[in-house]
């Protein structure tokens, strides 16, 4: 097939969703198709660029910024982001291009006027991962009232689905929330599980040797640290076993709360903890290779269901997991399941302590953890699984549509006839 994809985040980002954008069109690459990623150049001098890397087309376009800039400001630029990215298209050397497929990423909930043109003009099939569900996840975190800013965003994510005809959610529990858009005639609604590529381990520029958590063992937490993970409760671990000498707690990304995060433990004197900033994707392997334990935590006040791109890289990596989650998450269920650490809801300090000594007093159970994590890791969350999946369900529209398009043909030449 020769697909499209389109999304608002891609390397040289660093984030998870760009990460899995490249993991996603390299498996398109490696299982025969043709994947072309339509995606923001920010503020670039030219309208637009094309690349081409291990066989995907790259089209980055000129667009206003929509990272690291005020929220007002942001969702303005937002608004303009589609008809910018559908603007360079048109004027760009693919504008004759046909494409059997649109598949698209969420977040953004904007791209909707982009992927809705791309459909029509194609006459073909969308498939939207929905890996976020805004705005109703920042209702849950009280980051926004449901007033008119909810509205507003609320009728952006309904265009969203509106223009979709496969969606895939990250967790069987969300399907409940999308159970009224899949009553129209048309559309499929399914379980699409998060991926990750497997990556060698090519050294990293964080050394634990030689920083102040050297002979520890390493409870690791790596990605962002915003109001939406609730990372508090880890500072308040690490000041708990604050006079264990033989633990330490390593936190190295970025975010609106690592500021803060970093700040609190110096105030507080932890001498067990170390921050360091974003690491580019390549190293994570390295890094998680110096650690011992997995750290999972999402604020308890979430409603949806999340699993982080942070805990795969764990599995991957043989680590096993430590997690504080939202009540009723399915990631518990699984943890539980595979045997792959420990889970707690809620906000229990106490009980997540006991939990983290209860992993460091049996060995043997640390290395089953992360055996059977890797184990499935490659069952579960292959990229080749999530793209045959995507591929099947477009293929089957796809074919499905051609079919009624020439059934309604035949039918127009008998009643000439």
């Amino acid at each position: 097939m020769h697909v499209v994809v389109v999304a608002d985040t891609y390397p040289p980002l660093r984030s998870s969703g760009a990460v899995q954008l490249r993991d996603l069109a390299s498996e398109l690459v490696l299982q025969g198709h043709e994947p072309t990623v339509i995606v923001p150049g920010g503020e670039q001098e030219v309208p637009w660029k094309i690349e081409r890397a291990n066989g995907v087309t790259i089209l980055r376009c000129r667009t206003p910024s929509t990272k690291d800039v005020g929220y007002v400001r942001r969702t303005f630029n937002e608004l303009r982001l589609p008809y910018a990215m559908l603007r360079a298209v048109r004027k760009s050397s693919l504008c004759n291009e046909r494409w059997d497929g649109v598949i698209w990423y969420s977040p953004s909930i904007f791209l909707a006027p982009i992927v809705r043109a791309l459909r029509r003009e194609n006459r073909c099939k969308s498939y939207l991962i929905l890996r976020d569900i805004f705005p109703d996840w920042a209702v849950d975190m009280g980051l926004m009232k449901t007033g008119i800013a909810y509205l507003f965003f609320k009728l952006i994510e309904r265009t969203q689905y509106a223009v979709a005809d496969i969606v895939g959610v990250q967790t069987q529990g969300n399907l409940a929330y999308m159970c009224d858009w899949a009553k129209r005639p048309g559309r499929r609604l399914e379980v699409l599980h998060n991926w990750l590529a497997a990556a060698p381990n090519t050294g990293c520029s964080v050394c634990i040797a030689k920083g102040k958590l050297a002979g520890r063992k390493i409870f690791v937490y790596a990605g962002n640290m915003g109001v939406a993970q609730g990372m508090d409760i880890l500072i308040d671990l690490a000041a708990r076993m604050r006079d264990r000498r033989d633990v330490g707690f390593l936190f190295v990304g970025r975010g609106s709360e690592a500021g803060r995060l970093k700040a609190l433990t110096e105030l507080r004197g932890l001498d067990n903890t170390e921050f360091h900033d974003e690491i580019d994707p390549s190293e994570i392997p390295g890094l998680l290779a110096q650690c011992h334990v997995g750290v999972v935590t999402l604020d308890p006040r979430h409603k949806t269901h999340n699993i982080p791109g942070k805990f795969l890289t764990y599995m991957q990596a043989g680590l096993p997991v430590l997690a504080r989650i939202n009540p009723g998450n399915d990631l518990e269920r699984l943890i539980n399941e595979e045997r792959l650490g420990r889970v707690c809801t809620g906000g229990d300090v106490a009980l997540l302590q006991q939990l983290a000594d209860q992993l460091l007093a049996n060995p043997e159970e640390l290395s089953g953890a992360g055996e059977r994590g890797r184990r499935a890791w490659k069952r579960l969350f292959a990229p080749s699984i999530a793209m045959k999946q995507i591929v099947s369900a477009l293929s089957r529209d796809r074919y499905a549509n051609d079919r009624s398009t020439a059934v309604a043909g035949e039918n127009e030449i008998v009643r000439r006839l």
